[in-house]
């Protein structure tokens, strides 16, 4: 008899993974607590080396089903997806993805389907990256400065401690703040700042 497993993840640790269970549970999947690998790692570790993935391949078998959301819970690229999607395979177990309508991403269907949409994510995200960089060199062209701005303020204490002999870990402790912050401020030009 065949298992269902839910796989769900986050990028960071301010998200959780109520929506997903929620999403798999009105898609009428009944998965048991012990079924469900919850991770919190970014989409761009491959799934190979996700510690909640390498869990939920120890404890699967042929003829299991593993529920995800979304592709991107399995990967961030279609050739991690695609990588993912076949071990499983391998391993005669099948993949369905609800927002594709719950498809067998292992079968003839799914596997069409899945490189269509991971082909068309990719090309979005190379766009997204074009533009992106056309944006940033227009900025540069035009004379705008990128990066975050000089904290004049700090410059300017650290600067003044400084002149008075202080040394950096004695500015530190003054000022309250880490050595390596005032490390970065401590050689900073006065020009730069318009002092």
């Amino acid at each position: 008899m065949s298992r269902t497993f839910a796989y769900c993840r986050v990028s960071t640790a301010e998200q959780t993974n109520d929506n997903q269970l929620l999403d798999i549970a009105n898609a009428g999947f009944s998965v048991e607590p012990q079924r469900i690998i919850e991770e919190t790692v970014s989409g761009s570790v491959p799934a190979s080396e996700r510690a909640g993935f390498q869990k939920l391949l120890d404890r699967m078998e042929a003829g299991d089903v593993l529920i995800v959301t979304k592709l991107d819970r399995l990967g961030r690229n279609s050739m991690d997806v695609r990588w993912t999607v076949e071990v499983l395979a391998e391993r005669g177990i099948k993949v369905h993805c609800l927002a594709l309508g719950g498809v067998d991403l292992t079968s003839p269907a799914g596997k069409m389907t899945m490189q269509v949409l991971g082909a068309v994510a990719e090309f979005e995200r190379d766009l997204l990256i074009e533009r992106t960089q056309s944006g940033l060199n227009r900025a540069v062209q035009q004379g705008k400065k990128l990066g975050r701005p000089i904290a004049n303020t700090t410059t300017k204490l650290v600067q003044e401690l400084k002149a008075q002999k202080f040394s950096q870990s004695q500015t530190a402790q003054k000022l309250r703040l880490g050595i390596a912050t005032v490390k970065r401020h401590w050689n900073r030009p006065n020009a730069e700042l318009g002092l």
